[in-house]
């Protein structure tokens, strides 16, 4: 017979207290992410700041010191980075659909954000939580501006030109160039979906005789 396990009703209280103590103390965001601007250090790692990103985070604002100033805490807004408008031609931005704020924070400049992303023009249709709120490099997108935005059609993709070769053939093709040009490096073989054809006269004079061969001529 299976011995009964005895439940320890005191311990299991005690283990939910020492959790809730732990979430308790556990520090707030606008306490980890707090930043020293004249030594560009968080009080709460000591960390500082890469010299690169110093530049941004005097002149730009975080997405939150956007949002707090926001009616609704910007929710319905297209948000956009300089990073992206500098390294995409394609438009890349959030729509806030959800904020949720650490009203712990002074100027309630601290939380989390929902949305849903546009990626190089390519929106994604799940609702997920917006990623690096605490980089200084984010900029509100103005109203007259956001049909411009929502309005781009991504190019399509080009087609499929080469496939790569079945694994036993392409083993086959490495170790023939292996052995062809030594200790060179090895290109990927890929095998074309097209072939290019040069049609010449000589092309349909050979076609021509070869079709008086296979019929013979007339008597």
């Amino acid at each position: 017979m299976v011995k009964k396990k005895r439940v320890r009703f005191i311990a299991e209280l005690a283990r939910k207290i020492r959790a809730y103590r732990e979430l308790k103390s556990r520090p707030s965001e606008s306490q980890r992410y707090a930043l020293d601007y004249e030594t560009m250090k968080r009080p709460f790692s000591g960390k500082t700041l890469p010299v690169l990103a110093w530049q941004d985070v005097r002149r730009e604002s975080r997405l939150f010191s956007i949002l707090s100033g926001m009616r609704m805490f910007g929710v319905g807004r297209l948000f956009t980075r300089k990073s992206w408008l500098e390294d995409h031609s394609e438009p890349s931005y959030w729509k806030i659909t959800k904020v949720k704020v650490d009203y712990t924070a002074e100027n309630m400049d601290h939380g989390k954000a929902w949305g849903i992303l546009t990626y190089k023009g390519q929106p994604e249709s799940e609702v997920k939580e917006v990623d690096k709120v605490m980089y200084h490099d984010w900029r509100l997108i103005p109203k007259h501006m956001e049909q411009q935005f929502k309005d781009f059609e991504p190019l399509p993709d080009p087609p499929v030109r080469y496939v790569p070769f079945p694994p036993l053939l392409r083993a086959m093709i490495l170790a023939q160039q292996s052995k062809a040009g030594g200790s060179a490096a090895v290109e990927e073989p890929s095998l074309p979906l097209q072939r290019d054809v040069l049609l010449s006269k000589d092309y349909f004079r050979q076609q021509e005789q070869e079709m008086k061969r296979e019929d013979g001529t007339a008597v």
